[in-house]
């Protein structure tokens, strides 16, 4: 993705400053030519206007990007593993957005959309294909190679991680709720079929509970591999939606039925430095996260490399204030385990040894913080 964005920039008005790696730098085939390539965040700091972040590691993201927010450079993501993990601590500490290209700031597009034409927002949906919790070695290892990507990768994206990530950064960002653990994740032979169904769910919720929010979730069916926004809108609109073939209400269903990843990056880099415009954050309040869940038995002192992407756990969206010793999923890479854990237990902070890095930090303040705050919110709603 990161060699896609470089030729993007490369044949826009901008220029490619420095591209960081920390693998041998003469093993980084088929970039723009001219494009210097470093494995010092300094040298990349000090040659750039704009830095665009697209890792999928937390732990080395969160170190460049406390570099770089320190450097007052504005930050342009599209790494969704960064803002449910670290991403609220540098909210209120300098320019930071995801782009779009990725769903989530795919999302963030409609959704400005969707609030420009009146629309309530019911759902805030990502369309996936196919989900197994528990895939094998061999299936991993035969579809990355035929996608062209890690095994880790196509790993969190079969087993339900990446989705799960990218609709917790949703919820955080435009304070939707998850329904349960996991959200609901309803297989439905078309989009517009589980959009209905969602948002049903989330208009009875909020009827029930007198809390308009929308949630944030996501449908398995094949065909556009998009998102969809399921919203309301005045009943005076019904017929004039009706007659633009949106259907007869109460709800309509906006649809992205692309993401195009590297090619939208642009989009978000010239907002920033056109108008020091912010697409999308985790929020300085996060109030969901991702645990990790155990696909197998663990015995004790097992050794886990990384959490995403792994064959030993997988993520699952939460209420922070739900389990606030909960390990996320971002923050697990060589791990060793302190006590042997059961197959779909959720690891927590004391079952595991981890290293002391600035994300964990950093994590722990977020997770003290939105404990404290559902804690004060509760305490207020009963005495209201």
């Amino acid at each position: 993705m990161a060699r896609g964005i470089a030729h993007v920039v490369e044949r826009s008005p901008y220029k490619l400053s420095r591209m960081l790696t920390r693998r041998p730098v003469e093993s980084v085939e088929r970039m723009p030519a001219g494009c210097i390539i470093t494995q010092n965040i300094a040298e990349l700091i000090e040659h750039a206007d704009l830095l665009i972040v697209c890792c999928g590691d937390p732990i080395h993201v969160t170190d460049v990007v406390d570099q770089a927010v320190e450097a007052g450079l504005p930050i342009v993501t599209m790494d969704s593993e960064f803002h449910v993990t670290t991403g609220s601590w540098f909210v209120d500490k300098g320019l930071l957005t995801e782009a779009e290209g990725d769903q989530p700031g795919c999302l963030a597009a409609l959704r400005r959309e969707a609030l420009a034409m009146d629309f309530e927002p019911l759902v805030y949906g990502n369309i996936k294909g196919f989900l197994n919790h528990a895939p094998s070695e061999s299936d991993m290892a035969y579809w990355s190679g035929k996608q062209g990507l890690s095994i880790a990768q196509t790993t969190s994206f079969t087993d339900g991680t990446k989705v799960q990530i990218e609709q917790a950064f949703v919820a955080n960002a435009f304070d939707a709720d998850i329904y349960w653990p996991g959200m609901l994740g309803p297989s439905s032979d078309t989009v517009e079929g589980g959009s209905q169904l969602l948002a049903d769910v989330a208009n009875t919720r909020n009827v029930e509970s007198g809390n308009h929010k929308a949630l944030s979730d996501y449908i398995l069916t094949t065909g556009c591999p998009g998102i969809f926004i399921a919203a309301k809108h005045k009943d005076y609109c019904r017929p004039y939606l009706n007659y633009l073939k949106m259907g007869d209400g109460p709800y309509y269903t906006l649809i992205k039925s692309f993401h195009l990843c590297h090619l939208e990056v642009l989009k978000t880099v010239r907002a920033v430095l056109e108008r020091g415009d912010v697409l999308m954050n985790n929020s300085s309040k996060p109030r969901v996260s991702v645990a990790t869940l155990a696909k197998r038995d663990l015995s004790k002192n097992h050794f886990i490399k990384h959490g995403i992407g792994s064959f030993d756990v997988r993520g699952e969206a939460i209420d922070i204030a739900d389990a606030e010793d909960h390990v996320p999923i971002g923050l697990l890479m060589n791990g060793r385990l302190k006590q042997s854990v059961e197959k779909g237990q959720r690891i927590t902070m004391d079952d595991i040894e981890l290293p002391d890095t600035l994300a964990k930090t950093i994590w722990q303040e977020i997770a003290k913080e939105a404990t404290q705050r559902a804690s004060d919110e509760a305490l207020a709603s009963e005495a209201g």
